[in-house]
């Protein structure tokens, strides 16, 4: 059976930096990796690679309406929910904190929002990365601004131990091993569920 990881983010050069592409920066870094190649897919609305038994896909549908390429992606690979992880930004967590979690709301993301109104569940395996919060930017320009050179290389760090995760869950642990795998080690927060 077919399982699917997606990175969340925005298309185009403009945001490629940015703390709202979080998602795509974490599976561009495994795709790199693993030395697996993007294609864009017009049917998908979305770049798609394939590696082992997994889809790798990052939503070309902008932010907000990410749901739409996923449940298309679920739909014609007949995907279940229970075998999907997303990776995205999180505002509430410190820069480079990870927290892995089996389902929950959308916690204020319009990505995850899109995600849960399309698949119309919100029980899908998420990896949550801190990007931490502004005091005095309006959130739609914080999350829209680039990371600084410092930031980016603080987050080029963790991607190696997101990588590790993904390649934990194509491997089919169990989603608590993998939390308990990696709980307690820097840049995770323990959560159960």
């Amino acid at each position: 059976m077919k399982q699917l990881v997606v990175g969340l983010g925005n298309p185009g050069k403009k945001y490629s930096n940015s703390k709202h592409n979080v998602g795509f920066m974490a599976i561009d870094s495994f795709a790199g990796i693993k030395n697996v190649k993007f294609k864009k897919s017009i049917k998908f609305n979305a770049e798609i690679a394939e590696y082992k038994d997994t889809i790798l896909a990052k939503p070309t549908t902008f932010m907000n309406n990410s749901g739409y390429s996923i449940l298309k992606i679920m739909q014609y690979y007949n995907i279940d929910i229970d075998s999907i992880l997303v990776i995205y930004d999180d505002v509430a967590l410190p820069l480079t904190k990870l927290r892995l979690r089996y389902k929950g709301s959308a916690g204020g993301h319009n990505g995850i929002k899109s995600i849960i109104a399309h698949l119309g569940s919100d029980n899908f395996k998420r990896i949550r990365v801190g990007i931490d919060k502004s005091q005095n930017k309006d959130m739609k320009d914080y999350v829209l601004s680039d990371f600084s050179k410092a930031e980016l290389k603080l987050m080029g760090d963790i991607m190696i131990t997101i990588t590790s995760v993904i390649d934990d869950f194509i491997d089919q642990i169990s989603f608590q091993d993998i939390m308990s795998r990696y709980n307690g080690l820097d840049g995770f927060i323990d959560e159960t569920i």
